[in-house]
């Protein structure tokens, strides 16, 4: 079983940056697909990014697609987001989950594995 705990969220300024981090406790984390998802109030969660094993490729939602960035370092057990030109419209609360499919799931039902989140707000 994997524990994942975010970090890294806080209340910015429209168009500045933050990086967030999931770190994983537990065996085998380079054996999991990661991914990072949000949740707006009133608003469903969905996909923000996500990794394969390797973190030879990466998926983006297209409202965050040449803002933010994946990454992943095996060694430490650690998944990132480094969010970048940050809009009012990114406020969510941010989640890292992980996957032992074979692809990157888009939908969250796919992922077995969550942390508790991290909040974003920002401001205009």
């Amino acid at each position: 079983q994997v524990q994942l705990a975010e970090t890294g969220g806080g209340l910015v300024q429209a168009g500045a940056s933050l990086r967030l981090s999931c770190a994983a406790s537990g065996p085998n984390f380079s054996t999991y697909i990661m991914g990072w998802f949000r949740q707006a109030p009133g608003k469903e969660r969905e996909i923000v990014a996500g990794i394969l094993r390797s973190g030879g490729s990466t998926y983006y939602a297209d409202s965050v697609k040449g803002r933010f960035t994946i990454s992943r370092d095996n060694a430490e057990s650690t998944v990132y987001l480094q969010l970048n030109s940050l809009k009012p419209e990114d406020t969510a609360v941010y989640y890292c989950a992980a996957t032992r499919r074979y692809d990157i799931p888009t939908v969250s039902a796919e992922y077995i594995y969550w942390g508790q989140g991290t909040k974003v707000t920002v401001s205009s």
